[in-house]
């Protein structure tokens, strides 16, 4: 490999691997001579990359870790692998991760060859996602679009379906984007409403960045998170939901998403078995009570999936729900039985 830049590139790229390269082997892989192995590693070194060297016959290198360590260089299978894992991330959030998979997929998606970009985008349309309990998805493009505009204080045009299915276009300046673990929203300020609003993202389609930068502005309230928790406070009905389930609380806690509340043990009682003729053995059980504005239907969803037995006192909708949903379920059982 007789192009310079390129084999330093490959060389870097070789040593940020978790291991020590023999300067034989590195010579071979880059066709090179041991002598110009010796000569790219001080060039490397010139460069701020802490490079260590072992004694030895054959002489061995590899990258340290370091506070200041130079941007990484990843070859093209690594960029595809950690491009498709980040989309991965981006389109079914973990908690805790989300925003920083967006950003980092937005930085790494503006640097990838157009060769790379299409290998990403095929391995991810042949990959079957497993969606939440309302079905809604985000495109993870969609996404780094937005993120890019929002670090970049750029206006950003996209269609927009409203809640009862009307569809719209909008102009907006992008301050910031939120997960809340089932969904994505963006908070923007509406250029032609002239007030701030609140997007859900997988409502939002062709977006595109008009290379129009603005000036940000000051939210109304002290953080994107609080507005956004305002804003859908005032458009979804709040229900308080009490439910009793029979199982210990860490049972049902580890079965339901946080955001939903966290179950309180309740005093152990006595089963009620006619065939027991010893003392009755304790039944754990606990309580779920908590306000909410997600969908009933999602609620119930949630609540089917703890795998245990439970009772809702509240609300009475979702408790004619959970019964439509049972009878609807016993019906289309009866096919399968024997």
């Amino acid at each position: 490999m007789t192009d310079t830049p390129a084999r330093l590139l490959t060389l870097l790229s070789l040593l940020q691997t978790p291991r020590e390269w023999p300067g034989s082997e590195l010579a071979q892989r880059l066709d090179v001579s041991p002598r110009t192995i010796r000569r790219d590693i001080e060039r490397l070194r010139d460069l701020g990359y802490p490079v260590q060297a072992s004694r030895g016959a054959d002489g061995g290198y590899r990258l340290a870790a370091g506070a200041a360590l130079p941007p990484l260089v990843l070859d093209d299978e690594e960029a595809v692998a950690i491009a498709v894992g980040l989309r991965a991330g981006a389109g079914h959030a973990v908690e805790g991760i989300e925003e920083a998979s967006v950003r980092a997929l937005a930085k790494l998606e503006q640097v990838l060859p157009s060769r790379l970009r299409h290998r990403v985008s095929a391995l991810q349309s042949a990959t079957v996602p497993v969606t939440g309990g309302d079905g809604a998805t985000v495109d993870p493009h969609t996404l780094t679009v937005i993120a890019s505009a929002a670090t970049g204080d750029e206006r950003l045009r996209f269609a927009y379906r409203k809640g009862d299915g009307t569809e719209t276009k909008r102009l907006v300046e992008p301050h910031r984007l939120i997960s809340t673990g089932r969904r994505w929203y963006l908070v923007a300020y509406d250029v032609d409403r002239d007030d701030w609003r609140t997007f859900r993202v997988d409502r939002i389609s062709e977006p595109f960045p008009t290379g129009a930068r603005f000036t940000p502005r000051e939210l109304p309230f002290a953080d994107a998170a609080e507005f956004l928790s305002r804003s859908m406070a005032r458009l979804q009905p709040v229900y308080r939901v009490v439910a009793t389930f029979r199982a210990p609380a860490e049972f049902v806690a580890a079965r339901l998403p946080r955001w939903l509340g966290t179950p309180v043990p309740l005093p152990a009682t006595g089963t009620d078995s006619a065939a027991s003729t010893a003392a009755s053995a304790p039944t754990e059980s606990c309580r779920l009570d908590v306000t909410t504005s997600d969908s009933l239907e999602w609620v119930a969803f949630r609540l089917a999936l703890v795998d245990c037995e439970f009772e809702v006192q509240e609300p009475p909708q979702l408790v004619e729900h959970l019964a439509g949903l049972g009878a609807r379920i016993s019906r289309a059982a009866v096919g399968v039985r024997t």
